[in-house]
């Protein structure tokens, strides 16, 4: 029988921003990380799940969904959900709600380190003012960044921050140097994602981006235009990122609903 997702005592906060599934699918993850559940061992059964956390059993198929789209856990038919993942190499699961450096952590077991090119306040490029639904010429914040896999250039990413967020990525001096996610940053700031819009296009690459990623001028390459927004609607970053895929491929996993 499914438990309600306001069971008083479970090890989830009622009242934060993040949804009960993220919650559970985040314990779950630290779980697998310390090997307190072993690779290849299954993991405990939706009932347990339900019945442990007070979630109902739609939420814990969501969290562990959300799980096996990031190649954390695999599914077999009939026996359950088991630990580690079946399928070889991952690339970056584009759906999905973490950021590059996050995924290549987790998903791949790659070692990612960033290299901050510029960061500073300017005038947001048209497209992005528009996005985060401010006037022309608005003054944000513009962090550039190249994130290097296994210490090869891989991403040349450039993100556009509104006024409301300026100041606190401005304040944060270890975004800054590349030694933290900005993702987490923003989650820790109140900034928690609800939802993103991503186009994917092949472009060539300018000047600074081939110098930046070792390649030829013009080479083709992946971009991925983003832009995010919390619960209420607002949005809170648009990022531009240029991918080598024959580095690190773009994954995305079908589900039917």
């Amino acid at each position: 029988m499914a438990m309600p997702d306001d069971v008083a005592g479970a090890p989830i906060e009622r009242q934060s921003e993040t949804p009960y599934y993220q919650q559970l699918s985040d314990a779950l993850e630290s779980r697998l990380a310390s090997g307190e559940i072993k690779p290849d061992s299954r993991l405990p059964s939706e009932s347990q799940l339900c019945a442990e956390f007070g979630l109902s059993r739609a939420t814990v198929r969501h969290a562990l969904r959300h799980l096996e789209a990031r190649g954390m856990v695999y599914r077999i038919a009939n026996r359950g959900v088991f630990a580690g993942n079946r399928h070889g190499q991952h690339g970056w699961v584009i759906q999905n709600a973490e950021g590059f450096l996050e995924n290549a952590i987790t998903h791949q077991n790659r070692s990612v380190t960033t290299n901050v090119v510029r960061s500073g306040y300017q005038v947001l490029p048209a497209f992005a003012a528009e996005e985060l639904g401010l006037p022309a010429g608005t003054q944000g914040f513009e962090l550039v960044r190249v994130r290097y896999l296994d210490g090869q250039a891989t991403v040349f990413s450039t993100n556009y921050l509104p006024p409301s967020v300026a100041g606190i990525v401005e304040s944060a001096s270890d975004a800054l140097n590349g030694t933290a996610s900005l993702s987490q940053l923003l989650h820790r700031s109140g900034y928690v994602l609800a939802g993103a819009n991503r186009f994917v296009r092949a472009v060539m690459a300018t000047p600074e981006i081939a110098a930046a990623l070792g390649i030829s001028a013009h080479e083709p390459l992946l971009q991925v235009r983003s832009t995010s927004w919390r619960a209420d609607g607002s949005r809170f970053d648009v990022y531009e990122t240029y991918v080598r895929t024959d580095i690190v491929p773009l994954e995305i996993n079908v589900r039917a609903l």
